[in-house]
């Protein structure tokens, strides 16, 4: 809050609110137009004022370098016909910012739908000034589409001060528009991270340190960092005898040992399942759908019970990994659904026998893609598959844009009545690769626009997965797991189990450095 006057002082704040305002008040402020203060949000789609008002009805602006001019009203709104941009042709600061008042104690949370064409060093909503700790969250970069974002606080005092905050580089711009403030709060329950990988990587050698470069337990570091899930594939027999029954078991008693829950990622194979491969394991072959079914029962129980059984329960399974086009090709392809429903209900009976708490994930990739979801979806829900929770893989490299995301996950969510997580995502930290094996992701042409391959744009790439899943209505939206992040570029430990030279494709991915040390994106898991 800005005031410019002594009697906007006294008008627009208690003296309890003018403490906790006493911070911000560091230099006389230059003047500003200041809208009385009310209970709910004036002029939220900036429609009052049409084009070119640098202080907009019900809103004030403040610029500590007297830059106001870098906020203003323009044509091309999201719900209306206007919008408040931040915009200059030379660097600048500025904030947008609406106090209000005779709020009732209790939580609320800011949506407004955003654009960013990026590059700034910062640009966020803020709720500030409401008797709680301050709450952010930053604008994505997306140039063509708006993105809804979420900011919820807990009000004590019954004051409040809506933030849009820009500190930008020369050019740099954003849009706001159509905000609200509603009761209630929001967050993610699930903050995870799949280390599949790590049991192997230790074995041969790898080590992981903090920021600080000091060695640690890499399920430790990760815990630290505010991670709270861990995922764990199975694979039936594997040929290197990692990622099998009793690997999942020791590695799944260090992540319960942390206090994190546990995901199980069932693939129903020997090797890796994904939309384009879902080869039944060596053992099965040869079986009939009906033994397959009694396959797929058996496996998932015998590993489910025996985690059970020492103590580490499932709080999450996935009946399958990508099945987009369906999993044990091809008795359980798509194209005979009901035979696929039988084997993910042979699955799920499985799971719900050892425990009736745990959570059933069907998983699919390609996030952005709300056709595939509403066909896979439409089929299940017809075939009486049971499920709670519907997983997405989404690399923004490889599956669209985040508003592609977001449509999709508000889509289903609210179609089906479940829950949504992204159950993978990841992005690099570099181009270049540790090992002699080339990267997946190895080229500037490969990126998303507007996330550079550095610290910076791996940290702002999941912050902003983070956030999208966190602002799908009426809180279904779970969570997010970080995918391998700790599949570093250790010899020995590359993408072939069958292959001991096999080199590693990720490790530009993972969430520690080519020196072993916690790279910053790991922050993010601590997200509120």
């Amino acid at each position: 809050m800005h005031p410019t006057t002594a009697g906007s002082r006294i008008r627009l704040r208690a003296a309890a609110v003018a403490a906790a305002l006493g911070a911000l008040l560091l230099a006389p402020l230059p003047a500003a137009h200041q809208a009385e203060a009310a209970a709910t949000l004036t002029n939220a789609g900036f429609e009052s004022d049409a084009t070119g008002t640098a202080n907009p009805a019900g809103w004030s602006t403040y610029s500590a370098a007297g830059q106001n001019a870098a906020s203003f009203t323009e044509a091309g709104g999201h719900g209306g016909g206007y919008r408040l941009s931040h915009w200059s042709a030379s660097a600048y600061k500025v904030e947008t910012y609406q106090y209000l008042s005779g709020l009732a104690d209790g939580t609320y949370t800011l949506s407004a739908w955003v654009r960013s064409g990026g590059g700034q060093n910062s640009a966020y909503l803020a709720l500030r000034n409401c008797g709680s700790a301050e709450q952010r969250t930053d604008l994505p970069v997306t140039s063509a589409s708006w993105i809804r974002i979420v900011t919820p606080v807990t009000v004590t005092g019954g004051a409040c001060t809506v933030s849009i905050n820009s500190d930008a580089k020369a050019g740099n711009w954003l849009n706001v528009d159509d905000l609200t403030l509603t009761a209630g709060s929001t967050g993610l329950t699930v903050r995870g991270v799949d280390v599949s990988s790590l049991r192997k990587s230790e074995d041969l050698g790898g080590t992981y340190r903090s920021a600080s470069g000091t060695t640690g337990d890499a399920v430790a570091l990760l815990k630290n960092a505010g991670a709270n899930y861990g995922r764990l594939k199975v694979w039936v027999n594997p040929a290197d005898g990692y990622n099998d029954k009793a690997r999942v078991l020791a590695t799944a008693q260090r992540i319960k040992a942390r206090g994190m829950k546990l995901l199980v990622d069932f693939h129903y194979s020997d090797i890796w399942a994904d939309p384009g491969a879902q080869t039944k394991p060596a053992a099965w072959q040869g079986h009939s759908y009906a033994q397959l079914r009694a396959d797929v029962y058996n496996h998932t129980y015998d590993v489910l019970n025996a985690l059970k059984a020492q103590g580490t329960t499932a709080d999450m399974v996935q009946i399958g990994n990508e099945i987009n086009t369906g999993m044990l090709w091809p008795e359980g392809s798509t194209s005979n659904w009901s035979q696929l429903a039988g084997l993910l209900d042979s699955g799920v009976s499985a799971a719900k026998a050892v425990s009736s708490t745990t959570q059933i994930a069907l998983h699919l990739a390609n996030g952005g893609d709300n056709a595939l979801y509403r066909t896979w979806f439409d089929n299940a829900t017809a075939q009486g598959v049971r499920y709670d929770v519907i997983a997405f893989s989404f690399y923004g490299y490889w599956h669209g844009a985040l508003s592609s995301l977001q449509a999709n996950l508000d889509d289903v969510s609210a179609r089906y009545g479940k829950k949504v997580m992204v159950a993978e995502t990841a992005y690099p930290f570099r181009l270049d690769s540790e090992d002699a094996h080339e990267n997946i992701i190895d080229l500037s042409s490969e990126l998303v626009a507007g996330y550079p391959a550095s610290a910076a744009g791996q940290s702002a790439w999941l912050r902003d997965v983070m956030n999208v899943v966190e602002a799908v209505p009426n809180g279904r939206g779970l969570g997010v797991f970080y995918w391998e992040p700790t599949w570093t570029a250790v010899p020995g430990n590359g993408w072939d189990p069958a292959d001991s030279s096999s080199g590693n494709g990720w490790e530009n991915q993972a969430l520690f450095d080519y020196d072993s040390k916690l790279l910053p994106a790991a922050n993010w898991l601590a997200h509120r």
